[in-house]
């Protein structure tokens, strides 16, 4: 390690720009590390960390050369497909900004194209955390217009300005208290419905394998479909989830899901109605006259 002497505060010090090298890293943990920051960072599977890539190449000439060979061979063998992204190209400037004004508890405003107010508004936001959720990346924080804290979207973020004005982070701020039982991230304060699904048998061991919500219970019936059973303060979220299963998903409660389900099927039917077959013809009698 480069090592310098300051005669005026008579005292040693490392080269600003040193570090040691991690020479006990384990194949594991090498190929742990390089593996995952290369899949998110070099093919911008997770947007903004391209860092990560860079910081991956920089560290694999410090191990040694056994591991290195190592993580040469499995990080070839390791692929990340996240689900669809949202194009968030021209908005790595937001999200930087968003991150520092995070580290340095400064305000933020922010013109935001709101789907809720069906309109182009201006807030100060107080940034709490960001989240990267299905497809994009969303920051959460108290703005100033709804005087409450909220969840914005940052592709829909239009400019913005850092202030100078300083906040505080609530102490009783989680994340995962926030969210409640929302299904992914739309909140609902208020009681929870209990929804019933049944899934027929081409889908029911494809949704029992996946955690899909904290509450969620699953039991295979007699003829081998699944009853899926789930807490949730809102329906919004989750009948576009049912609807993707299309007729392989029925529920069966509470009522008021299982209209919004059916109203929704009876639309779409109609979009296709002209192309739906008659499954059967029903035949046309002759009578004689007389």
């Amino acid at each position: 390690m480069p090592i310098e002497f300051d005669s005026k505060g008579e005292r040693y010090f490392l080269v600003e720009e040193s570090a040691f090298p991690p020479s006990d890293f384990t194949a594991d943990e090498a190929v742990t590390i390089v593996g995952l920051a290369s899949e998110f960072g070099r093919k911008h599977e997770l947007p903004f960390y391209d860092a990560a890539y860079d910081a991956a190449r920089k560290l694999q000439p410090r191990f040694s050369a056994s591991v290195q060979r190592t993580v040469r061979q499995l990080a070839r063998a390791i692929s990340i497909r996240p689900s669809t992204l949202t194009e968030l190209k021209e908005k790595d400037s937001v999200f930087r900004v968003l991150l520092a004004s995070i580290q340095n508890r400064r305000v933020v405003q922010i013109q935001y194209e709101s789907l809720t107010e069906w309109e182009t508004i201006t807030t100060v936001l107080s940034p709490y955390q960001l989240l990267f959720c299905k497809h994009c990346w969303y920051v959460i924080g108290r703005s100033s217009i709804h005087r409450e804290i909220r969840i914005f979207n940052i592709v829909r973020i239009k400019s913005f300005e850092v202030l100078k004005k300083r906040y505080v982070v609530p102490r009783r701020f989680d994340l995962d208290r926030y969210l409640g039982n929302a299904w992914l991230m739309m909140r609902h304060p208020g009681r929870l419905h209990h929804v019933v699904i049944r899934f027929g048998q081409q889908m029911a061991k494809n949704v029992d394998e996946v955690k899909w919500h904290r509450t969620q219970r699953t039991k295979f019936l007699a003829d081998g479909s699944l009853e899926f059973r789930v807490s949730v303060p809102d329906f919004l979220e989750i009948q576009w989830w049912i609807l993707g299963y299309g007729d392989q998903a029925e529920v069966l409660r509470p009522v008021k899901l299982r209209r919004i389900i059916a109203q929704r099927a009876k639309k779409l039917a109609d979009i296709y109605r002209d192309d739906i077959e008659p499954t059967f013809v029903v035949p046309q009698r002759r009578f004689k006259a007389g």
